[in-house]
């Protein structure tokens, strides 16, 4: 069982910055990777960021040079960096955590969200 909580939204000027943050808890050896998405008009969730036990990043086009995703040991915490925020940028950012369950495969645990307003 892994639990994580997410934390650091809020409201920003076009080009300014925000750190999102992400902490874990539980069954953290079981966790493979982490990441986190953003809300789609149509209550779906889009990629931004991801990255795996081994350490491989991945990243939506639109915020590839801005955005960076890195850990701490243990998973605790992940970050998000969010540099040169645009008006598009702005959603709820919800923070992801795969987990491997045995030999069953995988499930993914969920934070709340976290508002992110990039306004003049």
């Amino acid at each position: 069982q892994v639990q994580v909580v997410e934390s650091g939204g809020g409201s920003v000027l076009p080009g300014g910055s925000l750190r999102l943050s992400c902490a874990a808890s539980g069954s953290i050896s079981t966790i493979t990777a982490m990441g986190w998405y953003r809300q789609s008009p149509g209550g779906g969730r889009d990629l931004v960021a991801v990255i795996t036990n081994e350490g491989r990043t991945n990243y939506a086009d639109s915020v590839l040079g801005r955005f960076t995703i890195s850990r701490g040991n243990a998973w605790n915490p992940i970050y998000l960096q969010m540099n040169s925020l645009k008006p598009g940028d702005t959603g709820v950012y919800y923070c992801n955590a795969e987990i491997k369950i045995g030999t069953r495969g995988t499930i993914n645990s969920w934070g709340q969200g976290t508002q992110v307003t990039v306004s003049s």
